[in-house]
């Protein structure tokens, strides 16, 4: 294939001042008014995270419990952020925006949610700009950024602070995607090395982007045609070998949080997952926080799976001449879900959402390109085809708007992916353990009912709760007539978790109230004596021993 290079557009001469300015162009102004309605659409989506709470998942590891963060921006903390791996990853740039965060707006839950807005608000205004700039289609590029920033499976990458580094990568890529196309326009090592510097910077953010010079190689067959090899991929070495890089530190980063399952099961997962991807692409429903990993699924599944791989591959293979944009957009979508695919799984999820938070682009090519090609050919269709891209649009504002709901604090993400999912013991032991939390901050500012309501659901999620019994004991021994109640909780909570110390000694403490139970009290006070020398439970105990004459 020749080499194809787009020229840059030629420099306009600035009109003699006594003439007016030239006005802008109406794509100009279009272009505007897309970039506007982008905010504006996700600020409508989004706006609401700004009351948010942070949840129980991973928001302790990255922000709220972790004191280097809290410490703000110092040479230390940065220091630390360089070299530390959080949660079996290596990312510095997205531990430096935490950081940030913290040195500007303290623990305010809602303004860390509202920054992961703004830079999903960059990434879409920059898909639209790169989408523009190298194919000129306006009304496509607008679908594809559209359909980006308000679909529903990207409401976890922007809805959870902890996904800071999904947002922060991504607004990288889609800057380096930006400056490479730039670059095709005029290559020179001035801007090859912006490329590099921002990819490098994505890499740190979160390392899903060693896929990235993979990208640059779709772009320059389609849409910048300017592939020629071997040349386009000697290019793209020094690239590739940042990518190596990355996937060495962060294979070993992740080397204690790899799961194990079967080859062949992780291998049947893949493929599950590639089809579960884009049917929820197309009917976003029943999404979760937490996707269980079957511990089995009927062969039929992953044969059903490849058969519709193989078919769309084939059809982008058999088209790639007359259709390039099917062939890179199917290829992008399969080839940057590679490193979360599963096939070195870490974690015990089958599939996640914010994994499609760029491979998604790829599909939605496939989309904008195949409507402006039935448009071109059946121009009476441009009427129902821009009607159903503006529906299609407004419907994935509106289950984004309620998706993201979900995320006000960690008790309504879990109810919902109980909700929403079977066999989901993980988002009930998260949900029981959120309830908990709840009830024992209700239980120290003094309401006391609304805390047992919570403490009681807890365990009705998650009946062997030892830490909630003992809770409940607590709240039932300050009130008048519960000592029955009180003690059954504790009972519950020392044979649950023998490990508890508090149990043992407000069981003990309560015993000794109760005439008739002084043994069962010196018990219970003497192993939590034994487990953390307490003088009031000594004291008790010496009382106690006294009355029943034993030393």
């Amino acid at each position: 294939m020749s080499k194809v290079l787009r020229k840059p557009a030629p420099l306009q001469r600035k009109p003699p001042s006594n003439q007016p300015a030239a006005k802008l162009r109406p794509d100009s102004l279009l272009a505007v008014g897309i970039c506007a309605g982008l905010i504006l659409g996700i600020f409508i989506v989004y706006a609401q995270v700004g009351h948010f709470d942070f949840t129980n998942f991973d928001d302790p590891d990255y922000v709220y419990e972790n004191v280097h963060v809290q410490a703000g921006l110092t040479a230390a903390s940065v220091k630390w952020a360089l070299t530390a791996e959080v949660v079996g990853n290596w990312m510095p740039v997205t531990l430096l925006s935490h950081i940030l965060d913290d040195q500007l707006f303290g623990m305010d839950s809602g303004m860390h949610h509202l920054v992961n807005v703004l830079l999903h608000m960059l990434s879409s205004l920059l898909l639209f700009a790169v989408l523009r700039r190298a194919t000129g289609a306006l009304g496509a590029s607008a679908f594809v950024a559209f359909a980006f920033a308000l679909h529903p499976l990207h409401v976890e990458s922007v809805a959870w602070v902890a996904e800071r580094k999904d947002v922060l990568s991504g607004f990288f890529f889609f800057l380096a995607l930006y400056a490479y196309v730039r670059y095709a326009e005029s290559p020179n090592w001035r801007r090859y090395l912006m490329v590099a510097a921002l990819f490098c910077l994505g890499l740190m953010s979160k390392p899903m982007l060693v896929t990235f010079p993979f990208t640059l190689l779709l772009l320059d067959f389609w849409p910048l045609r300017r592939a020629q090899f071997p040349k386009t991929l000697w290019e793209k070495l020094p690239l590739m070998a940042l990518s190596a890089g990355a996937s060495v530190v962060t294979y070993f980063a992740q080397t204690a949080a790899i799961s194990v399952y079967p080859l062949t099961r992780r291998m049947e997962n893949a493929l599950i997952s590639y089809v579960a991807y884009i049917w929820q692409m197309f009917w976003p429903s029943r999404m979760a926080v937490f996707y269980p990993y079957a511990d089995s699924v009927p062969v039929w599944q992953p044969a059903c799976a490849l058969a519709v791989l193989l078919a769309i591959s084939a059809l982008a293979v058999f088209t790639w001449r007359t259709r390039p944009y099917i062939l890179t957009g199917w290829l992008w979508y399969l080839g940057t879900l590679v490193p979360v695919i599963g096939l070195v799984q870490v974690g015990g999820q089958s599939r996640a959402d914010r994994y499609t938070y760029i491979p998604m682009v790829g599909l939605l090519w496939i989309l904008g390109w195949g409507a402006a090609d039935v448009a071109r050919n059946w121009p009476r269709a441009k009427p129902a085809i821009a009607a159903a891209a503006v529906f299609s649009c407004a419907a994935c504002m509106a289950l984004s708007w309620r998706q993201a709901s979900y995320w006000e604090n960690g008790a309504t993400l879990f109810q919902h992916a109980v909700d929403v999912t079977d066999d989901n013991l993980w988002a009930r032991y998260n949900l029981s353990l959120c309830q908990y939390l709840l009830g024992s901050r209700l239980m120290d500012s003094g309401h006391a009912a609304a805390a047992i309501d919570h403490l009681e659901e807890a365990l009705r999620v998650r009946p062997n709760y030892a830490d909630a019994h003992n809770e409940l004991g607590v709240l039932f021994s300050r009130m008048q007539g519960h000592s029955a109640d009180a003690i059954s909780h504790f009972e519950a909570a020392v044979n649950l978790d023998p490990k508890i110390m508090q149990a043992h000694r407000n069981l003990g403490m309560m015993l000794a109230s109760v005439a008739g139970r002084e043994s069962e009290a010196i018990a219970q006070l003497e192993i939590a004596q034994r487990m953390q020398p307490d003088p009031e439970v000594l004291q008790t105990l010496n009382r106690l021993r006294g009355k029943s004459g034993l030393h």
